[in-house]
């Protein structure tokens, strides 16, 4: 049922791969050069991206008129809500984000467009171009736990956000591919529309990351 799906998915990751390595913060943490304080501008940042994604694919789950769609989407959206709520011991052991631009435009780019397609988005291509830049983003986050317990100190309750998004979920992979099988079978997928999801989905992902790359050089 999903071999189609599948190749879609692999065909679209196969083309972001090559840019999976131009996020320039995540290195600059695995080393353990980032200061410190890039973690308190992380975690603020998070914290609004989470509460707008959670309103964003609770949208996106209404609007999809497919029931695979509507579970994908579903599914998606109470893990952003309890991934909010891991921020705060990571927030509290931080303290404020004291950064000169909050939010930074950089940062809040990727939820914008997440909004952006709650209103507009096809919806399995919306759910190709998502779920394509997961695996990419599940790396980061686990880069980023391994180093925060290894160069800052930080606790597993403080590392709990970037673990969480680290974790392999198959439920979910099963669930996209669903989402992108019924919009390829009722003609409704647009190959070239997920595509072009999918590599603003990466472009706002590593503008997220580059710009605090900037502002916390290491």
């Amino acid at each position: 049922m999903t071999r189609s799906a599948r190749e879609l998915l692999e065909e679209i990751q196969a083309e972001l791969a090559p840019r999976d390595d131009d996020n320039r913060l995540v290195p600059s943490i695995t080393a353990g050069r980032a200061p410190r304080a890039v973690f308190a501008a992380l975690a603020a940042e998070e914290k609004l991206i989470t509460l707008s994604d959670w309103r964003s694919f609770h949208a996106l789950a209404a609007r999809a008129d497919e029931p695979h769609a509507r579970v994908f989407f579903g599914g998606l959206a109470p893990g952003e809500q309890q991934a909010n709520g891991m921020l705060d011991a990571l927030l509290a052991a931080t303290g404020p984000d004291h950064g000169k631009e909050r939010p930074r435009a950089g940062c809040q780019a990727y939820p914008a467009y997440v909004a952006w397609l709650a209103l507009n988005g096809e919806s399995s291509a919306t759910a190709a171009g998502i779920f394509a830049n997961f695996a990419a983003f599940g790396r980061y986050c686990k880069d980023v736990a391994v180093a925060m317990r290894q160069h800052y100190g930080f606790t597993s309750e403080q590392c709990a956000f970037f673990d969480f998004f680290a974790a392999d979920v198959p439920e979910i992979e099963e669930q996209a591919l669903a989402a992108i099988q019924a919009g390829l079978d009722g003609h409704r997928l647009d190959k070239r529309e997920a595509h072009r999801c999918a590599r603003l989905f990466q472009s706002y992902e590593l503008l997220f990351w580059n710009t605090l790359a900037d502002e916390f050089p290491g």
